[in-house]
């Protein structure tokens, strides 16, 4: 399925050529929720999360055809989105929370209340990770990247990304270790 996802992803981008503006759209509401997710680990803000994605998206319509030239369209999309997203912590100097949000229609009361202590369960854990960690986290589990585009988006080499995300699964895996039983 994800496969799919990056070839509508190259096929707007492909696009960008003959009709900018018809594309341009057509990837932002195809990608938007996915760059808006990942923005948000890098800034911990809805709100800088989709200033970001607003960022990236200005600076491809200015020069789309970096975009149309890019050899993996959607890793050049996550990196375009993490390279906004830190120029606004650089602005902004501080980190915010997440906010908490629910993950789909609970039946009950109780169930969204245990949703919601779960989801802040994880969320303590990803944040107690170093940045390093929970970003390559989030890219091989939300994403579904591999190693090599993973080490693409950040600009670091695959055995970094690999030794990352092996100290990370590590620390999530006794953290994980009280919350369950």
């Amino acid at each position: 399925m994800d496969g799919d996802f990056q070839l509508l992803v190259r096929n707007c981008a492909q696009r960008l050529s003959q009709s900018p503006e018809v594309a341009l759209t057509e990837l932002f509401d195809l990608t938007a929720e996915r760059l808006v997710r990942y923005a948000m680990s890098v800034t911990s803000s809805q709100a800088d999360a989709e200033d970001a994605l607003q960022g990236a998206f200005s600076r491809i319509a200015r020069r789309p055809q970096l975009l149309v030239a890019a050899k993996l369209p959607w890793s050049y999309l996550l990196q375009a989105v993490r390279n906004e997203a830190l120029r606004i912590l650089q602005r902004n100097k501080a980190r915010k929370r997440l906010p908490v949000a629910a993950a789909g229609m609970p039946a009950s009361a109780e169930q969204q209340v245990l949703q919601q202590e779960s989801a802040e369960q994880i969320r303590r854990i990803l944040d107690s990770l170093p940045s390093e960690q929970s970003e390559v986290v989030i890219l091989k589990h939300w994403e579904d990247l591999t190693f090599a585009e993973i080490a693409e988006v950040l600009g670091i080499s695959q055995n970094t990304v690999a030794s990352r995300y092996r100290y990370a699964m590590e620390k999530l895996q006794r953290a994980l270790e009280g919350v369950v039983r």
